[in-house]
């Protein structure tokens, strides 16, 4: 089975992590390893400034006067249950599957003419897996608690992102060049979610290949924020976050290997999950994760409410949940709190907006206010270079094929010259920002032999090591998610390393919980990032439980009548 030897892989990981197991209460500023000299760090920030410029004057004139769609109003109050609640009503016969499922495929069939997330459905096949949940709690073979037990989520219908094998349904990873192949059997977390009774009903859009961070691609077009229409919804698990904030699915799965589960997740204002590396399989998903970036993808949970997360990530441990320590109990009050305000001005990412360091402000305060609980504010002067460092992290892993080989569905390699000229002459079947991609990814691949390129990975391992160090067993850290929320369809490409608050988690392997915090004054979500130390992961969930409570957690999108 494929949950042990993935739980051999998470033992000897945990073990790695286990050699250094000090943990101190106090932590000051790092001392500053970027060595970067001074005009490099002035023409690139110059650079950036300069793209920001362009851009607010670029998308401000696009989309000036652009009315927003509003999505149809909610009627059904079986949409707004959480996924939890679902499989209680219907394994007591309060509801039935099918009546469930007939209720999501409606809601999906209404909305996404609107924000364009789902990209292939089973909705016969799903309806038909629902009535045999029916006929099964109908004949009461098993009972409720053993039911509850061996099939928590028996009979409610999941979704997933369209990189992720689902039976039958189209698995292309946006890439063109797969746009007509079918996956023949599940992935492993598919496979998983419907032992435990869960029901697919569809997959979701994503970005090209799955690296970048607006889900758009030449198969199926772009997404749409359901909050406004003109913003993005994130990638590359876009096209879920969308769904799951719109109230088409009660729960999603996603994968993340640079923020594709906690950055949608953000943009769309629900909540979503990072775990431990080692604990759910990533078998079945395009593209395939080789040597150590295997260790920089996890699969995770993505819903409305919070506490839909642990048992959901239960059902996708298999085996190994049990590590996550998920049936413990947390009292919030015993925890130590950390909080980053923003990565100390890397000249390539956007400043951390006003608004959002309001928010965590916000949450600083609640803590004192509620418990009395003193948040400490740190600074890790080496997060000023989360760029580099990721890019290096990704650029060491010898045995992966490169991306421009991964565009061309490992035979060869696409030229990513050529296919500029030709996406500039619109003959391209590639996505811009996969092509950018291919561009960065060569001028990586020229630093992997220079000093600079060595420091960088020892700077990464520093930082994993403090980072351990600073939490230890029993803290966690308040992290900007985003410099800024949603951004306009297209402006990542002016922005393009935003995704640096998401991305050095991922090769710090560390869990981390995406939580919303309501709306902001431009009518999109607000959120901050929980990050916990290794295999600790229940305490960055019971803060996201506590963050709901007290701010509100997501917020729907439609109007409830």
């Amino acid at each position: 089975m494929a949950g042990s030897g993935l739980k051999k892989q998470a033992s000897r990981l945990r073990s790695h992590f286990q050699r250094h197991s000090g943990a101190t209460q106090e932590v000051v500023e790092t001392p500053s390893t970027v060595n970067r000299m001074w005009w490099m760090d002035l023409l690139l920030r110059t650079f950036r400034l300069v793209l920001e410029a362009a851009s607010r004057l670029i998308f401000g004139i696009m989309y000036h006067g652009i009315t927003h769609t509003p999505l149809p109003p909610i009627t059904n109050l079986v949409l707004l249950e959480s996924a939890t609640a679902l499989a209680t009503k219907i394994r007591t016969r309060k509801l039935t599957s099918e009546e469930v499922v007939k209720s999501f495929i409606a809601r999906i069939k209404e909305i996404n003419p609107i924000l364009n997330c789902v990209v292939d459905d089973r909705f016969e096949d799903a309806l038909q897996d629902a009535k045999e949940v029916d006929e099964l709690i109908r004949l009461g073979t098993m009972d409720e608690a053993t039911l509850a037990k061996t099939k928590p989520f028996l009979g409610v219908p999941f979704t997933t992102k369209d990189c992720f094998a689902v039976k039958g349904l189209k698995q292309t990873a946006g890439l063109w060049i797969r746009k007509d192949m079918v996956a023949e059997e599940d992935a492993d977390a598919v496979r998983v979610m419907r032992e435990a009774g869960g029901i697919p009903l569809c997959v979701t859009n994503v970005s090209e290949l799955c690296m970048w961070w607006e889900s758009s691609n030449t198969i199926y077009g772009r997404t749409n924020n359901p909050y406004v229409n003109c913003r993005i919804v994130g990638g590359s698990s876009g096209g879920e976050g969308c769904l799951q904030s719109a109230c088409g699915a009660p729960f999603g799965i996603g994968s993340d290997i640079g923020g594709s589960i906690r950055m949608p997740s953000f943009f769309n204002g629900i909540f979503g999950h990072k775990p431990t590396y080692g604990i759910v399989s990533n078998l079945g998903q395009e593209p395939v994760a080789s040597g150590e970036a295997k260790e920089f993808l996890v699969t995770g949970p993505m819903c409305r409410y919070s506490q839909d997360l642990g048992p959901i990530l239960k059902v996708l441990g298999v085996g190994n949940s049990h590590m996550l320590k998920l049936d413990q109990k947390v009292d919030i009050r015993n925890l130590r709190y950390f909080y980053i305000e923003d990565d100390g001005g890397s000249p390539m990412v956007t400043p951390v907006q006003t608004e959002l360091r309001d928010a965590q402000r916000k949450i600083v305060q609640h803590l004192e206010k509620a418990y009395g609980i003193k948040a400490k504010k740190i600074t890790l002067k080496k997060l000023k270079a989360s760029v580099f460092i990721y890019f290096a992290k990704l650029g060491s892993v010898e045995e992966a094929h490169t991306f421009c080989e991964e565009l061309a569905l490992k035979k060869g390699s696409i030229n990513v010259w050529t296919e500029l000229v030709k996406w500039c002459l619109r003959c391209s079947k590639h996505t811009f920002a996969a092509l950018l991609l291919g561009v960065l990814e060569k001028l990586n691949n020229h630093n992997k032999h220079t000093e600079n390129f060595t420091k960088l990975l020892a700077m990464c391992n520093d930082l994993k090591q403090e980072m351990k160090e600073l939490l230890g067993d029993d803290g966690v850290l308040l992290f900007p998610s985003h410099p800024t929320v949603a951004p306009y369809h297209g402006q990542p490409l002016f922005r393009p390393f935003n995704f640096a608050y998401t991305a050095i988690i991922n090769v710090m392997l560390l869990p981390s919980t995406q939580c919303p915090l309501g709306l902001g004054s431009e009518g999109l979500p607000l959120g901050i990032q929980v990050v916990a130390n290794h295999y600790q992961d229940h305490l960055s969930l019971a803060v996201a439980t506590e963050l709901e409570k007290a701010f509100g957690g997501w917020v729907c999108p439609s109007e409830v009548k």
